[in-house]
């Protein structure tokens, strides 16, 4: 009689999730899963060739060997990353990131994949429909399952629209023109402006300097939904970032095959002065499709697309810009 394999035995597997607030790692088995996950608050760099391999591998080796020594899984043989502007940022990753995985892992199949399909992928699986990722930023993605189609996610200086960094920089701004007598200001997002960040006047010193402004202008958005029951401008910033989101998924949602809609992202976790006018603009928006519950989060559809990979049963539409799959020989 033979032994189950244990994790040395196993086919292992390495999901990543990089985003604007971070870099989320999982390690595990196609036959028993996720067995162990790590995670860094630090942003991976993008440079003049997009987002920096180099530097999201600083972050992700030390994760590794972490987890490698703690789940006892011997050997890494395929590998989905999930990141953040990989659409449009990607080209180095495509380059370098295969390689830099094989060599320092011994990672035989590599995906790489916008962070979006990742949270398609955790939030719907391989179904028909249309998802609205919202964190830092705000991408809609959808698929009728022969092709991806998706909207915005282009950063917070040319959009994002509707997503924590836009909330917080429209909730700042509110702010700003109370602290200088302009009209379309509020009292209280300034107070709360103020209580988070100090003196409005020194703002723009403490926040243009830094690397992570997309998050820190994200950190205000739950001041912005704090206020929205008693002050109408935050209530109409969040019935805006509703409105701009509403418009990005019917873009994509495919138009037959019931498709289904769901919403994923920290940004949600604001709750209902965002959940109820976006449900609002859904039901106008899109009326053919069903709105369901997400099954999971970008990290957790990484690991499904690992699995699937690895056991190569993976049914999602590859695109060198979305999903991009790289093998190598053993």
């Amino acid at each position: 009689m033979t032994a189950p394999a244990g994790p040395e035995h196993s086919r292992g597997i390495l999901a990543v999730d990089s985003g604007g607030s971070g870099l989320r790692v999982a390690l595990g088995t196609v036959e028993q899963s996720v067995l162990g996950r790590r995670s860094s608050r630090e942003p991976v760099r993008t440079g003049a060739r997009g987002i920096d391999p180099g530097h999201l591998m600083e972050q992700l080796t030390p994760l590794v060997r972490a987890l490698t020594a703690e789940t006892g899984i011997g050997g890494l043989t395929t590998a989905v990353v999930g990141a953040a502007g990989f659409s449009t940022l990607g080209e180095a990753l495509r380059d370098e990131l295969p390689a830099a995985l094989a060599r320092e892992f011994g990672v035989r199949t590599t995906a790489l994949a916008a962070d979006a399909v990742t949270a398609y992928t955790g939030a719907l699986g391989p179904s028909p429909g249309a998802v609205i990722a919202a964190g830092t930023g705000v991408i809609a993605i959808g698929t009728d399952l022969t092709a991806w189609r998706r909207a915005d996610g282009w950063g917070h200086l040319l959009g994002d629209c509707g997503g924590g960094a836009w909330i917080g920089r429209a909730g700042l701004e509110a702010a700003l023109r109370t602290h200088d007598g302009r009209p379309g200001g509020s009292v209280a997002l300034l107070a709360r402006a103020e209580e988070q960040f100090g003196p409005v006047p020194g703002l723009p010193g403490r926040l243009y300097p830094r690397p992570d402004r997309p998050a820190v202008l994200a950190s205000f958005a739950p001041q912005v939904a704090a206020c929205a029951p008693d002050d109408p401008v935050a209530a109409g910033i969040l019935r805006a970032a509703a409105r701009h989101m509403a418009d990005s998924a019917a873009t994509v949602c495919p138009a037959d095959k019931q498709p289904q809609v769901a919403f994923t992202g920290g940004l949600f976790k604001i709750g209902e002065p965002l959940l109820v006018p976006l449900e609002e603009e859904f039901a106008r928006r899109l009326p053919h499709a069903r709105r369901v519950a997400a099954d999971g989060d970008p990290l957790d559809g990484a690991v499904r697309i690992a699995t699937e990979l690895a056991a190569g049963a993976l049914t999602l539409p590859e695109d060198e810009t979305m999903l991009y799959v790289v093998n190598r020989a053993p």
